[in-house]
């Protein structure tokens, strides 16, 4: 029987995000305060997202809206534009559970799709009660490009009305040109509460 051996000087430069030490670096935390629209623009107020990292990472923590069964959204704008319009290709899908076992399934969310559609980007379906919030995460890939499009992929937590649901959101928004804005909102009333936290992914 042969003995397997790991290179321990690998194992301690890994955290538990698996990302190599350092290589995730903070860059901007917004805090929601019935908050119409969290926004990040590259320059303004320490926010960086341009060149210097070919991943950003958005968590979100504790999302709460003003009103009840809200999608919480995003959009951006590419370099020199306004309006969060830009072209997106999207699809997405969830499982969910009751607290009571009474009902479990995993399905496609035709509502959360887009097809060039240039509307806010649902990341996830919202919550119902004082007690229920969203958590999650999105990821931006390679937004300084001028060469190709610009993919994204998010994974969002709810608490629903007594069930836990665990969403997908996936897609690449059609343009060329850089993205050097981000804007997150619901779809309707105010973000009530909650944390954004904006993280730069440095190359290997």
């Amino acid at each position: 029987m042969s003995l397997v051996k790991y290179n321990n000087n690998s194992i301690s430069a890994v955290t538990s995000t698996g990302l190599a030490t350092g290589s995730l670096v903070p860059i901007k935390t917004l805090t929601a305060s019935s908050s119409a629209t969290l926004s990040f623009v590259d320059g303004s107020d320490g926010v960086v997202l341009d060149s210097t990292y070919p991943i950003y990472k958005f968590s979100f923590i504790n999302m709460h809206p003003a009103s009840n069964d809200i999608p919480f959204q995003f959009q951006v704008n590419a370099s020199g534009q306004t309006g969060f319009n830009e072209t997106i290709t999207s699809t997405a899908f969830d499982a969910y559970h009751a607290e009571n076992g009474s009902a479990a399934a995993l399905r496609y969310l035709t509502g959360s799709d887009q097809a060039q559609g240039t509307g806010y980007q649902n990341l996830s379906t919202g919550t119902n009660g004082n007690d229920e919030s969203q958590s999650g995460e999105l990821w931006l890939y390679g937004i300084s490009s001028t060469t190709f499009v610009k993919h994204f992929m998010s994974r969002f937590q709810d608490t629903h009305s007594s069930y836990t649901t665990d969403q997908y959101v996936a897609g690449y928004i059609n343009t060329t040109s850089a993205i050097d804005e981000v804007s997150f909102k619901y779809s309707t009333g105010n973000i009530d509460s909650g944390k954004i936290k904006l993280y730069g992914i440095k190359d290997s």
